[in-house]
């Protein structure tokens, strides 16, 4: 009898004393717990193969694997239920269009996904985290809206589905995570007004204790290096990404003995303010002023003149949620974050300087 049959028949032998568990069958097709989840629920558009499949199926059925509710095997085809968890949900873009873009890749494979909002509350969120973790889930991803380092609940190291971080990671890289790649977002927002001839070019950034604000800033000083233009810190002013810190910002910017020819605004509603301030003065954008946003937001089209903008990939980046699902629980050595191109969306906010 080889190692498999024996571990079959030490299991078998136990099943009337306990409940087979997904660990067992795990354990005796020599697989992780998070593909027997996948290979059991029949999810599709992931990399097992048919002969896996078949393999679980079988050592569940000799183990006599049953799952709550009576249940021998699931037998919905293409029915799984990935759960999206998420700290805000109903005042952020963000979020929405990573759900969204997780739902895409989603159906495409004939399942479906369930949101919840947590508000960051611990009780709540252990609750919710629970209540879409049942029977019939595959796989979890826990988004944060605003991208951080964050220590994440214990119970998600507890599960037995994969789980994946979305626009936030771990110091220990403990979990696949994929997020924005803001520096080089911020870069190419810079580098677009320099190939457009500006070399005095200012920003208003985000509150500056937000990954964020400070990898955008990290990519313009970048940009300005790479272009050897001097770094002149009265041209970088603080906001807290709001349309009003972005006008007060402006009238500031304006003030100055030499005024800048662009200004890069580290998001869509600080350009908003930025817009109002630079009409309220008189001047034309982008024949006055260039201004170049981030984040694409849906107003950034309605602005006049229309703003160039850089997109954050938060739809791709829950296409990536879902596809990395399918790859199971990783194990051993830490987790990079891995991390998504913010492209640049020209409009017509941009122009040369003045002669």
């Amino acid at each position: 009898m080889d190692e498999l049959s024996h571990s079959r028949g030490r299991v078998s032998r136990s099943a009337g004393k306990r409940r087979v568990t997904m660990t067992d069958v795990a354990r005796a097709v020599g697989c992780s717990q998070a593909t027997v989840s996948l290979a059991l629920n029949r999810v599709t558009g992931i990399k097992l193969s048919q002969a896996l499949r078949e393999k679980v199926f079988t050592t569940a059925r000799e183990l006599g694997y049953v799952l709550p509710g009576g249940a021998v095997e699931v037998v919905r085809d293409g029915e799984g239920v990935i759960s999206f968890v998420v700290d805000q949900l109903a005042t952020s873009p963000e979020a929405v269009v990573a759900i969204e873009g997780a739902r895409q890749a989603s159906w495409s494979s004939g399942n479906v996904v369930v949101a919840a909002q947590t508000l960051s509350d611990p009780q709540m969120e252990l609750r919710t985290l629970r209540a879409l973790t049942g029977r019939g889930t595959t796989g979890l991803i826990y988004m944060a809206i605003f991208t951080r380092q964050l220590e994440p609940p214990r119970y998600l190291s507890e599960l037995d589905i994969p789980v994946v971080l979305l626009n936030c990671y771990t110091a220990e890289g403990a979990f696949p995570s994929v997020v924005p790649a803001e520096m080089a977002g911020g870069e190419t927002a810079t580098r677009h007004l320099i190939a457009q001839g500006h070399r005095r070019i200012a920003t208003i950034t985000g509150e500056p204790w937000m990954d964020a604000a400070k990898d955008r800033l990290k990519g313009y000083r970048r940009a300005l290096t790479a272009a050897h233009i001097p770094f002149d810190a009265e041209l970088v002013l603080t906001g807290d990404w709001s349309a009003s810190a972005g006008y007060a910002n402006t009238v500031k910017l304006l003030a100055l003995a030499e005024r800048p020819t662009a200004i890069f605004c580290q998001n869509d509603r600080t350009a908003i303010g930025c817009y109002e301030a630079l009409k309220e003065a008189g001047l034309s954008i982008p024949d006055d002023m260039s201004v170049v946003g981030y984040d694409d937001e849906e107003i950034s089209r309605h602005l006049h003149p229309q703003l160039t903008t850089v997109v954050l990939p938060h739809r791709q980046m829950g296409q990536w949620a879902v596809e990395q699902l399918s790859q199971g629980r990783p194990k051993g050595a830490a987790i990079a974050p891995v991390e998504l191109e913010c492209t640049l969306v020209e409009r017509s906010s941009v122009a040369g300087p003045k002669a």
